[in-house]
């Protein structure tokens, strides 16, 4: 069997890395829009079907990866920040509280020429934020990369050791894949 993780993110080509099987990477351009009557946990899901679908036909003995990550708050999606303002405003909103990462994850498989199957889940982590200073989230900022991940921080960053208190759930679904979960999808009989 042949694996691909469709996209570009280093982070999910670290965790899937940490599995040891052999996969390949594609970057996958799809629509990352959603209807407006989806919940939070529904959300991710229906974009990582998306990208499955515009990644095109799955060739034999294959099987695709596709995920997508959410920071859920109050019924509010904090997706990537466009640019540093506005990394700033979503830190100040989450400094302070409680909020959930949440992973949505498409697997499709074809062997031989059997038609592709295809199954999602998702996983929730609960994430607790200390109070921020200005000072601290405008270092943050300045010092790392936020632009690229859903929520404007990365937990495996400095922000991450300083300003949270705590998880419940899976730390490596805060960094954008829940590699137990999918390991459980991908090997059910192991």
């Amino acid at each position: 069997m042949k694996y691909i993780l469709g996209s570009a993110s280093p982070r999910r080509r670290e965790l899937l890395a940490m599995l040891q099987i052999p996969f390949d990477c594609v970057s996958i351009d799809a629509d990352e829009s959603y209807p407006d009557n989806l919940s939070g946990e529904e959300i991710p899901v229906y974009i990582s079907r998306q990208k499955a679908t515009a990644f095109g036909p799955i060739p034999s003995d294959t099987t695709l990866i596709t995920a997508d990550t959410i920071v859920w708050l109050n019924g509010k999606v904090y997706g990537k920040p466009h640019d540093a303002n506005d990394a700033k405003r979503i830190l100040h909103e989450l400094s302070g509280k409680t909020h959930q990462v949440i992973t949505g994850v498409t697997i499709v498989r074809r062997q031989g020429n059997e038609e592709p199957k295809s199954q999602s889940f998702n996983a929730i982590t609960e994430v607790h934020f200390a109070p921020l200073t200005d000072e601290q989230i405008n270092y943050y900022i300045n010092t790392f990369s936020p632009l690229d991940k859903a929520g404007a921080y990365g937990i495996q960053e400095w922000i991450g050791a300083v300003g949270i208190s705590g998880i419940t759930g899976s730390y490596y679904n805060v960094m954008g894949l829940p590699v137990h979960q999918l390991y459980k999808h991908l090997f059910p009989h192991i």
